[in-house]
């Protein structure tokens, strides 16, 4: 996929104050969403809404377009 993390969003987030056990408990991020981001797998729009939300930032701070090799 030519998206991908610019960041390694849970380190960003632990950062910040949000332990994944925080988050989990906050209710603010599920545990498969966690593990998507921590697998670099895709998440929802409303998710990474949390995130920049959490880390008060912009989408471009956690999302690069990369062309893969085939394009």
């Amino acid at each position: 996929m030519p998206i991908h993390y610019k960041i390694n969003v849970i380190s960003a987030l632990k950062e910040a104050g949000y332990s994944t056990y925080r988050l989990r408990q906050e209710k603010l991020l599920g545990e498969a969403t966690i593990q998507k981001f921590r697998n670099n797998d895709p998440v929802s729009w409303d998710n990474i809404s949390t995130v920049c939300k959490l880390l008060k930032c912009q989408i471009g701070d956690l999302l690069e377009y990369a062309p893969d090799e085939e394009d």
